[in-house]
């Protein structure tokens, strides 16, 4: 599937948001050849839609799922329909969840999971990056272009950068607070899949307002005035940080926006 380009201030907007109404964006690109039929457990916060989508994909496809979610047992939305989708979710403290290869997690993960294939946290790893690397093909006709997206586990941005056409350049905007390290992670995942680092990305890491999921009354501004010109709401912990970030910084002539995922 190829999402569409659409204007809105000066920017292209790739519509990675419209690829699937329950798997959306940058999810359906590294779930992509993560799939394989096998079940599969994964890692996320309450609010994950990584979580939402393995879920949504088990579900459409007949694979078993399991869910290791952050923090103390809750209710929402997102939890709800992974629950629905028939994706069995384990709760754990926030300590555990940090220690992904300690011995405790393993054993859980053993007890808890049989069989089941481990999905990284975010879904990035070479797998993911190679489904990523399918944006740039999309993108050829313009000729040259920066392309950004934004950035939370590293996955999407190295795949973007590795698959771009020779005279385009990939910027990521970190939603994450002291983002600093994404600049390995990004290279660690390109190696893993391709053996070799690109040169042609950078992340910038000055439009976290706050850190992940964070807002301020300036973002949330932002977002509404966005909404009212061009009819899109965008997502508040992704993707409304780079268009902002974008606007900011004055990237070149031709600027296309990832948006990764819906609100």
């Amino acid at each position: 599937m190829v999402s569409p380009l659409t204007p809105a201030d000066g920017v292209l907007l790739k519509r990675d948001d419209l690829l699937h109404p329950d798997i959306p964006g940058n999810k359906w690109r590294k779930l992509k050849y993560n799939i394989t039929g096998e079940p599969l457990v994964t890692f996320g916060g309450a609010y994950s839609n990584h979580i939402r989508a393995v879920a949504a994909a088990g579900r459409a496809l007949g694979f078993a799922t399991g869910g290791v979610i952050r923090g103390e047992p809750v209710r929402n939305e997102v939890l709800d329909f992974a629950v629905a989708c028939g994706m069995r979710l384990v709760f754990v403290t926030r300590a555990l969840y940090r220690e992904k290869g300690s011995a405790e997690m393993l054993g859980l993960l053993d007890a808890e999971f049989p069989g089941h294939r481990v999905l990284p946290e975010g879904g990035s790893n070479a797998a993911a990056v190679r489904g990523c690397m399918e944006i740039g093909p999309e993108l050829a006709h313009l000729g040259e272009a920066v392309v950004c997206c934004p950035v939370g586990t590293g996955g999407t941005l190295a795949g973007l950068a590795a698959g771009l056409p020779p005279g385009f350049t990939a910027v990521g905007f970190s939603v994450l607070k002291g983002g600093g390290f994404l600049d390995d992670e990004v290279a660690r995942l390109q190696t893993e899949a391709l053996g070799h680092v690109t040169t042609n990305w950078r992340i910038e890491t000055g439009f976290h307002f706050g850190g992940y999921a964070r807002t301020t009354p300036e973002l949330s501004a932002f977002i509404r005035d966005f909404e009212a010109r061009h009819g899109l709401r965008l997502d508040p912990v992704y993707t409304a940080k780079m268009m902002y970030g974008i606007r900011s910084l004055g990237l070149g002539p031709t600027v296309v926006a990832l948006v990764t995922g819906k609100v």
